[in-house]
Parts: C-alpha cells; structure tokens; sequence
C-alpha cells in the first residue's frame, strides 16, 4: 500500500455503461461508482487498496472509434501528471476492450522509460451488472499499480498481469479474455495479492535507459500507416494503389508462415518501390504465435531483397502502432528503420 495516490483515467468502455433505452451507454459518475463497488470487498481488502483519484473524462472514448489522436491525448494527460517529485504513485486506464490492446501498445512506446506503472484494464460487463467482472479487474489493477518495481505500461485481466506492447484480445465474450501469446505473463493475483515474476519486467532488461520524457510527436489523427494481410492471388496491382498511395508512410504486412510470400516478381517490386520511396514495411506472421524469421525459405527472400523489415514475433497492434509512432517523429528513415528493429519497450 502507497502513501502516494494513484491516479484512475477514465476514457470511456463497457466497464463505464448503464442500461439505456436502445441499449448500453455511456455511463457518468465513476468515481462515485468505483467507490460504491469497491465498498463491496470484504473489509480487510478494502483497507488494504491503495489511495486514488480520478479523472473522468466529460466526452467517454468508444473504444472500437479509437483513434491515434486519443492514444496521443492519453499519453499527454499522464505526461502531465507524471513529474518530480512524485504527484502519482501509478496510473490506472479504463478503457473499452475492443482496441485496449492497440492504447496499451501506443502508451507503451510514447510513455518509454516511465518508473513507475501504468495499468490499462477494462471489463467485459458493466460494472453494477449482475456477475461482472469489472470488480475484479480494477481492484487487481490497483493492486498492481501501487508496485514500485512494475516500471511499464502493462494490461491487467483476470487477475493476469501483462505486457502492454505483447497483449492481444483473445476471446469476444470470456471475462479472460486477453493473452499474451509470445510472452509469459509479468505477474498474478495470487490469494488476492499481486506478485510480480523476476526478471520478466523493464525495471530489470532495459535497466540503464534515459528515463521517460515524452518526445516531440507530430500530431496524430488520420493513420498514414497501412495494416495487409496477403492472401492467395493478390493483384500486384491492387497493392501497389495501396503502398504506393502519397499520404501512406508505410505498412504491416501480414505474411504467410515465418515470413513467406507468393514467388511473383511484380508484387516485390511494389514493396521494392515503397521501400525505396523511404516509406517503412514491416512484417510479421498472420500465425498468432511464433516469430517471422524471412529469408528461412526462398519464398521469402524477396521480402529481404526489397528492404522490408522483419517483426520477430510481435502482435499486429505492437508492430502497428510502432510505425506510427515512428511515422510521427522528426526522424530520417535511416533511424526510424533501426528504431523498428530495436525493442524500444520489451515488443521484441
């Protein structure tokens, strides 16, 4: 427990609904409510919470209209709020599931070095619905937000404790409902206290990096990043008014296997050409688990030849939101082409 509060950021989600005539809506009053809530839990686990205040924000995120823009605001606001000394021992998102995963990861690159935790968590029901899980994730996310040593941004469900930038949703309707598929979990809730698991964390791998200030970001709206999944007969043609279109800066290429591509000279030559018009491709496999490892079988090599750059194993919404959070830094291409290669938050 921290003598230092915590600072709870409401954006918006089902966490936050009330009936309404047509269905959910967004709910207001959510500090009030969480306090309600939270007065629930047997009185030894009530005493034990950490302190907190709340930001609510007047205007709640949909999470599936989520844009670049609210995960710059978002980052902003607990940049803000993020000074020395400490006003905020942690910080705790809520937030709509759908496109959770995508904040977590764009929080995790524009908060990099931050020593202290941010929590993002959401809920798959309603908090005063009957049998919600809402109780338990905020509580779980508290618990975690008031360890010193947790120093990422890291997404908190069913009592999981993960990496922001390694978690994807998993399951439309399971209350455990995300996962992280290519790396073990950071920590648990285990009878009801959250532990961390050594050497899992930032604190420890990326120990000895400049500590987080926010850096000078363009403003985000519009994505000018791409997101192409190949399929089998795709027209060079079609591709090519993709990548080569003037206000696209680059793409995530969702490849077959650990890296393969159809042996079609004209469809490497567009990502030749993009590439050469310094605009940043990537790759990553449309498996779910396992990295890409392009060039392993001939299929691939024409991916290398063209200068596109291998995701290893990261999530879409890691390897996404990284070219645009590149794509809106003042850089040359050089540098944001060895930016993607280097793990800036534990993505790689």
């Amino acid at each position: 427990m921290t003598s230092t509060p915590l600072l709870v950021i409401y954006t918006g989600g089902t966490l936050g609904m009330v009936p309404g005539e047509r269905g959910l809506i967004p709910g207001k009053n959510i500090e009030q409510r969480l306090r309600n809530a939270l007065s629930q839990l047997p009185p030894d686990r009530q005493a034990s919470l950490p302190d907190f205040e709340v930001l609510e924000y007047t205007q709640p995120i949909d999470s599936s209209a989520a844009t670049p823009a609210d995960w710059q605001r978002l980052a902003r606001d607990i940049a803000e709020r993020y000074s020395d000394p400490v006003t905020y021992a942690g910080f705790v998102v809520l937030h709509g599931t759908d496109t959770l995963a995508w904040t977590a990861a764009s929080l995790a690159y524009q908060l990099q070095g931050i020593d202290r935790p941010v929590i993002v968590t959401g809920a798959q029901l309603p908090l005063e619905a009957e049998g919600s899980d809402a109780l338990n994730n905020v509580e779980t996310a508290l618990r975690f937000a008031a360890l010193p040593s947790l120093q990422e941004v890291a997404v908190c469900f069913a009592g999981k404790l993960m990496r922001g930038v390694c978690t994807r949703k998993w399951d439309t309707h399971r209350f455990d409902g995300f996962a992280s598929p290519n790396y073990p979990l950071l920590g648990e809730m285990v009878d009801c206290a959250p532990v961390l698991y050594p050497s899992r964390g930032l604190e420890v791998q990326q120990r000895g990096l400049p500590r987080f200030e926010l850096p000078d970001y363009a403003a985000l709206g519009t994505s000018p990043i791409v997101r192409i999944a190949l399929w089998p007969g795709m027209s060079p043609r079609l591709l090519a008014n993709w990548l080569l279109d003037e206000n696209v800066h680059g793409a995530l290429l969702e490849v077959w296997g650990s890296g393969n591509i159809p042996d079609d000279r004209e469809l490497a030559g567009v990502f030749a050409q993009a590439v050469g018009e310094g605009k940043l491709l990537a790759a990553i496999s449309q498996c779910p688990q396992g990295p890409v490892s392009i060039g392993t079988y001939a299929a691939g090599q024409a991916l290398i030849e063209a200068g596109v750059m291998a995701g290893d194993a990261m999530t879409p919404e890691a390897a996404m939101t990284k070219l645009i959070h590149l794509s809106a830094q003042p850089l040359s291409s050089e540098e944001k082409r060895k930016r993607f290669l280097t793990s800036l938050a534990g993505e790689r």
